[in-house]
């Protein structure tokens, strides 16, 4: 059984906070091929499709296209501040490595 991708309430509070509901967006994440690892995060504000897995909560939600969806699977996704700038991250169980950014991964 695969089990979807969580998100903290930290994440949903973010976006919440960036009024992304009031605007009919959605926090995207999407895995594509590239990067230093050879996958990569995208993360970007979008609409929800119809093949979309939707997580929601705190009246926000994340989406998870069908492609990407096996890539995140078990993964967490946060939001963090740290001195060097506040940003949406993921914490991928199914990463063997990822590059110093955090952004690009391998499997």
């Amino acid at each position: 059984m695969n089990l979807p991708p969580r998100v903290t309430d930290r994440a949903f509070a973010r976006l919440a906070e960036i009024g992304a509901a009031d605007q009919g967006q959605a926090l995207r994440v999407a895995v594509e091929g590239g990067g230093c690892s050879g996958f990569q995060y995208e993360i970007a504000l979008d609409a929800p499709g119809s093949d979309d897995l939707v997580l929601e909560g705190q009246g926000q939600k994340v989406v998870v296209d069908s492609v990407s969806l096996p890539f995140l699977e078990n993964a967490t996704i946060d939001f963090t501040e740290e001195l060097i700038g506040a940003r949406f991250v993921i914490d991928n169980p199914n990463a063997t490595s990822s590059c110093g950014c955090g952004t690009s991964f391998s499997m």
